[in-house]
């Protein structure tokens, strides 16, 4: 197990050019901790996931890492999947036919079934399995990693129902400490103690509870903010409190994809569903090799188009929290 203290970062920032992406930052992450990191995309959450884990010195501040920490990262990009690998190689690292989970050995095959694998597949090539079957893989194997500290960036991507309540079932048993990036709000909820927020310019707050603890917390802040502001009598303030009353409204095309943004999300799940299915079967690799490049190459930018629409819905619906909150 790690020391008590996992992750202490004091006053740390960290700019790209002239670009603030985190700004005088400071947490305490303590064992069995449950972070939830969420903003807009291209806020800098894998930036600041880097920073507190030592991958990328800050330009200023301190990160102190705690005693005896073992990472493991489940990365949904899947790069670091090798195509030509077999599943069981891929989770074995080619080392026999067993992996040590919570300090036990499980043959790799009863271990694969517990990610809905079946056991025929324990050869089959990375490169032949569907998306979703990718996803799981990732799983399996950065939960089969030692770890006592488990970074996921955007696990629940594109996991189809099964595999999304395993993970969760996975993740309320894992005995470490977990940070998670994800603009899923439900998933938050049901599984981080604590949540990182975005809020601009390098400004980074943390808030007790999951996504909606922190919705809720940012609405009494800001109905607080202007309380300050009202009390001087002068004209002057009276006229710069104007400016905020301006902005405490959503723009044309945000309300337009506020509205619009759901339906398209719906859509582009549909067609992720459809390739997965697609993908799922057994022999098309084999059938039609060029068409399953061509599904896989369709799936990867329906995904990437899902997760692009869902970073703009959060960074509205954020926006309107906000606004009603004030």
């Amino acid at each position: 197990a790690s020391g008590k203290l996992v992750i202490e970062a004091r006053d740390v920032s960290k700019r790209y050019g002239e670009r603030p992406i985190v700004d005088g930052f400071s947490i305490r992450i303590e064992r069995g901790d449950r972070i939830g990191i969420v903003g807009p995309n291209g806020a800098g959450k894998t930036t600041l996931i880097n920073l507190l884990t030592g991958i990328l010195p800050p330009d200023s501040g301190t990160v102190r890492l705690g005693t005896n920490l073992e990472i493991a990262t489940l990365d949904q990009r899947r790069e670091s999947l090798d195509p030509e690998r077999t599943v069981a190689d891929t989770l074995t690292d080619g080392r026999g036919d067993t992996v040590i989970i919570g300090g036990e050995a499980r043959h790799v095959v009863g271990y694969m079934k517990d990610f809905l694998f079946r056991p025929e597949q324990a050869r089959t090539p990375v490169k032949a399995l569907s998306g979703g079957e990718r996803g799981r893989l990732m799983l399996a194997r950065a939960l089969a990693k030692p770890s006592n500290l488990l970074i996921l960036d955007e696990p629940t991507n594109d996991l189809d129902l099964e595999t999304l309540d395993l993970l969760q079932e996975m993740l309320a048993s894992y005995p470490g400490t977990l940070l998670l990036v994800s603009h899923d709000r439900d998933f938050l909820d049901r599984i981080v103690t604590t949540t990182i927020a975005g809020e601009g310019d390098g400004r980074w707050t943390v808030y007790a509870g999951g996504y909606s603890d922190m919705l809720a917390q940012r609405g009494n802040i800001l109905a607080r903010k202007p309380q300050p502001k009202a009390a001087p009598a002068s004209p002057k303030p009276a006229a710069v409190s104007a400016a905020p009353t301006a902005r405490r409204k959503l723009t044309f095309a945000d309300q337009h994809a506020l509205k619009t943004l759901p339906e398209r999300m719906e859509k582009l799940s549909a067609t992720i569903a459809d390739l997965n299915g697609k993908l799922s079967a057994a022999d098309f690799y084999a059938r039609d090799p060029a068409d399953f490049d061509r599904a896989t190459k369709a799936l990867a930018e329906a995904q990437g188009e899902l997760s692009a629409a869902e970073e703009e819905w959060l960074r509205i619906e954020m926006l309107r929290e906000e606004i009603e909150g004030g």
